[in-house]
């Protein structure tokens, strides 16, 4: 056969190949999304369940300690909302550190590298699957401290963009210090800290912490969360103020949740 007639066919051969190539679907981020969340989801249910009824029963009995110290007003409105997002922080702070970690070093991660789905995928994906079990015990942790604390029941509804959004933020920040902790016993001592930091800073009224810690205070993600849904317990509530403080907790949840990507690449190519 001439060498003409092979080389032709060898490039016939190549763009066939490359037609091939790229007519193949390549991996969407919400389809990738959908499908880690859904496996999230169905793994975790039995498992996060009990710890879920923890969380919620922790809030609560928060809540019952500080009605003794507490008789109402901005310090009222402050435990409740701190409280209910301190389920939150439980679910997608703690146990999302926890699984990130136990991920990285039982190398499961590298399962996951060899799916063709986006590495945001996989963090999104699980960090949707941990929140998703918070609202539950945040709405009965919310309605409990409102009758213990005689507050109105009447804009619980803001906890439907509370929730996300401070998950969001909670739950990247979260999966970031699993996967950037080199072994799992420091992950669960990093997601203990950090819910022990939303426990002491978001539940304690602001006003009495000394200037330092309410700096701190600033820095936490879920911090927004807790102020936006406690403006809300006011006879006439600033909305105006509300959405601010969401806003800024949409803001820190984008950038949280972008450092846990970063993150889960990073650790993924070790």
């Amino acid at each position: 056969m001439p060498v003409e007639a092979v080389a032709g066919a060898v490039a016939a051969t190549g763009e066939d190949t490359a037609a091939e190539a790229a007519l193949a679907p390549k991996a969407r981020l919400f389809p990738s999304l959908a499908a880690v969340y859904r496996a999230q989801l169905s793994r975790a249910r039995v498992a996060r369940i009990p710890l879920l009824f923890v969380a919620t029963f922790q809030s609560v009995g928060i809540m019952i300690l500080m009605r003794g110290v507490v008789d109402g007003g901005s310090e009222a409105r402050a435990v409740v909302a701190g409280s209910s997002v301190l389920v939150v922080a439980f679910v997608a702070l703690n146990l999302l550190a926890q699984y990130f970690g136990q991920l990285r070093a039982s190398g499961g991660l590298d399962h996951y590298a060899t799916l063709p789905v986006p590495p945001s995928s996989v963090v999104l994906g699980a960090a949707a699957a941990y929140a998703s079990f918070t609202v539950p015990g945040t709405f009965v942790t919310a309605v409990v401290g409102s009758v213990l604390f005689g507050l109105p029941l009447t804009h619980l509804w803001i906890l439907i963009a509370v929730i996300p959004l401070s998950g969001a933020a909670l739950a990247g920040l979260g999966a970031a210090l699993g996967l950037l902790a080199p072994r799992p016993e420091l992950a669960t001592l990093l997601g203990q800290l950090g819910m022990s930091a939303a426990l002491l800073l978001g539940v304690l009224p602001a006003d009495g912490m000394p200037v330092l810690l309410q700096y701190a205070r600033d820095l936490l993600p879920s911090t927004y969360g807790v102020e936006a849904f406690a403006g809300t317990f006011d006879s006439s509530p600033d909305w105006a103020a509300v959405a601010l403080d969401l806003g800024v907790c949409a803001g820190v949840g984008v950038i949280s949740l972008a450092a846990a990507t970063w993150a889960y690449r990073k650790a993924s190519v070790r």
